[in-house]
């Protein structure tokens, strides 16, 4: 009996979530970012949520919950109801390498639906401007001159800026003062400052300030230049082979989520990314959208269990 009732409960809920699409969407859309207000993840979330709003009818807000590396945030959406009116961006560091930093509650290939990848970007090397070295090389130099000294920065445990760094000191044997913030914006804050030294920042938070003078760059982590900054050499010229990091952006519902539902949103998304305003602010950020054929829930699907057996 008590297996009879949880089969009706399923399928009343089936059919319940089934209805519900046929009208979707008839209220505002959550879409939960990982991070502080004012980093990349966030500046992204805002971009696609404006033009998402303009696709979908309704209001796509923005939530910031910030913490564990993003692993908060991405157990919300995983708990959410499968309604597609709680939808989550996230990049490599919250649906990849959180997986081998902290012990989840949920599986990042099975509790969540994918809808689309969005961008991906490199990182770049960045300073303080009132730091010594010109390039690279004498960046490295410095910081194992006075590896006591040096404080490195991040948007916190298990991002894709702290693997970086860990994989900096590996590889060079440098050492310096890991320090852990909220998200990336306030790290930025505080290398903009001076209060510390250096950082892997995404393109998409590092470009703007670099441009604007406030801290320098060194290399980006790619086999290529960036098209929106092609006067930053890639880690390869700069004395760093093979050290590419890509920081790639996509979203996700929660499991369970129907069929047509994915569909309206992965719709929505593809038009948002083929909008000339919304392609050149990507692009000012030095973010890469990736080809037509690429945006399919099911390109998403493949790209993320192939960056988790990679990672």
């Amino acid at each position: 009996m008590k297996t009879l009732r949880v089969v009706l409960f399923h399928a009343v809920l089936g059919c319940a979530l089934t209805a519900g699409a046929q009208g979707y969407p008839t209220h505002p859309i959550t879409m939960i970012v990982p991070f502080s207000a004012g980093g990349p993840t966030d500046t992204i979330a805002r971009i696609m949520a404006e033009r998402l709003t303009r696709a979908l009818g309704q209001t796509v807000v923005v939530e910031n919950i910030t913490g564990a590396g993003g692993s908060i945030a991405v157990g919300r959406v995983v708990r959410a109801a499968p309604d597609g009116y709680t939808i989550g961006i996230g990049h490599i560091g919250t649906h990849v390498i959180n997986g081998a930093i902290y012990p989840l509650t949920y599986d990042m290939l099975k509790d969540l639906e994918p809808v689309a990848m969005i961008a991906t970007n490199p990182q770049i090397v960045v300073s303080k401007n009132a730091a010594p070295a010109k390039n690279l090389k004498e960046l490295i130099a410095w910081v194992k001159a006075n590896q006591e000294k040096v404080s490195f920065g991040t948007g916190g445990a298990g991002t894709p800026s702290h693997v970086s760094g860990v994989q900096l000191q590996n590889i060079t044997g440098a050492q310096f003062q890991i320090v852990h913030y909220r998200g990336s914006a306030p790290a930025m804050q505080d290398l903009i400052g001076g209060h510390i030294d250096l950082g892997f920042e995404q393109a998409a938070s590092a470009l703007p300030h670099v441009r604007a003078g406030k801290i320098r760059a060194y290399a980006v982590t790619s086999k290529t230049r960036l098209l929106a900054a092609p006067e930053i050499p890639t880690v390869d010229e700069a004395g760093l082979p093979n050290f590419y990091m890509a920081v790639w952006h996509g979203i996700w519902a929660p499991k369970n989520t129907p069929k047509a539902i994915i569909v309206r949103l992965n719709a929505a998304i593809i038009e948002a990314l083929a909008d000339s305003a919304v392609r050149q602010r990507l692009a000012d950020l030095g973010q890469e959208i990736p080809p037509r054929a690429q945006q399919t829930p099911e390109a998403l699907a493949a790209h993320h269990k192939a960056e988790i057996d990679k990672w």
